[in-house]
């Protein structure tokens, strides 16, 4: 057994399972419940789940085409460091969890999981001696369900439904006071960084901040984990909290938000040049996340709900577009001090998969610096207002364009844009086929 896995169950005696988790291309964690006896195995490399458990649609079901074409084969699941922990959300305690990573047979990284893609991409940047810095900005919704539609939990007037979002509003934090100091005190025993919460512009929303890290694949793991914390809270105060990109027909939707900058060998931020406009290799990698931004909108917004968003007066960018100090456009470089100077990469859903997101955000960062792309001037004013080189705001058109990319391609690899079109694919003939309650008020008895 390994000395983590030892040291682990000596500390926690309390503990009988072991959520053994594999995040899939969704973002969606899949794997096994494994009794603390059985823990060994999985630092053993014994472990195995099916390669196209990373392929899965939202709905947990195969996509045939790749299972017919490998034959369902099985990659082993290896251990993510520092993720063996207690989950202290599990109703009596009794709960750990540990995150995995999958190998093909022969002990290589398996090019269809996300995380081993991130790790690709992040060799390029060591190799040049740069270490990107990233922190996210996670926006989720706290909810109650009913029969069918979701319902606010924030308070509302007397024989109404709330009115604007409050935001920062702490009257609206003291209403979920227990679930928030619970949701602290799990991210204290989860060692997970926590920036503090806020209440975001749209009634029942709010904002979990990040701290900043040099380690985009510890960055991503730690989103993944804060999500299912801020769910296994939430569940135990009898809450939903929904990182569903578009809830409420008639609110904002939630995004997250990732800035990002760059450190030399040195340990200097590349993007800072002492002035408020920041270097040419700032301006460089704006100029690549634009280029490539519309062939990345499949990860930045990966769900049918997600496209809902991209509406006027919704705060989603519909076009690659960037300015100064100007939250209306798609990369926005923020005020403050020079020494921080950084990136706001502003499109993407909620619900992306973190290291997807790092993954197609660095390497289109890096696409601009290797090509010397400009920019071209920053948006000043109203960023929603332009009409030209709009994104894909329909879920087919962002996969297909997703599909053909050779940005894609060189960035995620052969095999992670296969099966992630595939995937997708599923996903959007699924939707069409389903009819609407819209449809039927609007036809059934009409016509």
């Amino acid at each position: 057994m390994s000395l983590e896995a030892d040291w682990f169950l000596r500390a926690h005696p309390e503990i009988t399972t072991i959520e053994a988790l594999l995040p899939d291309c969704n973002g969606v964690m899949r794997g096994k419940w494994v009794p603390r006896h059985k823990l060994s195995t999985i630092f053993d490399g014994e472990l195995k789940l099916p390669k196209t458990a990373l392929s899965l649609d939202i709905w947990g079901r195969d996509v045939e085409q790749l299972v017919f074409a490998s034959g369902d084969a099985d990659g082993i699941c290896r251990p993510v460091e520092g993720s063996l922990l207690p989950t202290p959300w599990s109703a009596d305690g009794s709960h750990g969890q540990v995150m995995l990573s999958m190998f093909d047979a022969d002990g290589t990284p398996y090019a269809g999981d996300p995380r081993q893609v991130l790790k690709q991409v992040l060799t390029r940047f060591h190799k040049a001696g740069w270490r990107p810095v990233v922190a996210a900005e996670l926006e989720f919704s706290l909810v109650e369900w009913d029969t069918s539609v979701p319902l606010h939990t924030c308070p509302s007037p007397v024989g109404g439904s709330p009115i604007g979002g409050n935001t920062y509003g702490l009257d609206v934090l003291n209403h979920h006071q227990a679930m928030l100091e619970d949701l602290r005190l799990a991210c204290e025993v989860q060692d997970i960084p926590f920036d503090g919460v806020a209440k975001e512009s749209a009634p029942s929303q709010y904002e979990i901040n990040m701290q900043h890290v040099d380690n985009p694949v510890l960055a991503a793991k730690q989103i993944l984990m804060m999500k299912r914390l801020i769910k296994g809270v939430a569940a135990k105060h009898n809450l939903i909290a929904s990182f569903m990109p578009k809830p409420f027909e008639t609110e904002s939707g939630n995004g997250m938000h990732v800035h990002c900058s760059m450190l030399d060998e040195s340990g200097k931020n590349v993007f800072d040049d002492g002035t408020e406009k920041g270097s040419p290799l700032l301006l460089n990698a704006i100029g690549g996340c634009l280029a490539n931004m519309a062939d990345s909108v499949a990860i930045f917004c990966p769900s049918y709900n997600g496209y809902r968003r991209f509406q006027p007066g919704c705060h989603a960018p519909t076009y690659p577009s960037w300015g100064y100090e100007n939250r209306t456009v798609a990369v926005r470089v923020p005020a403050g001090n020079h020494t921080a100077r950084r990136l706001e990469h502003r499109v993407a859903g909620a619900d992306a998969n973190p290291y997807l997101l790092f993954a197609v955000l660095l390497s289109a960062m890096l696409d601009g610096i290797e090509q010397n792309l400009s920019p071209g001037d920053p948006t000043s004013g109203d960023g929603y207002a332009q009409e030209k080189d709009k994104l894909p705001v329909y879920m087919p058109d962002a996969v297909k364009l997703f599909s053909e990319s050779d940005f894609i391609h060189h960035s995620l690899g052969t095999e992670l844009q296969r099966i992630y079109t595939l995937t997708k694919q599923q996903e959007v003939e699924e939707f069409r086929k389903r009819i609407t309650l819209l449809e039927y008020q609007s036809y059934l008895e009409k016509l």
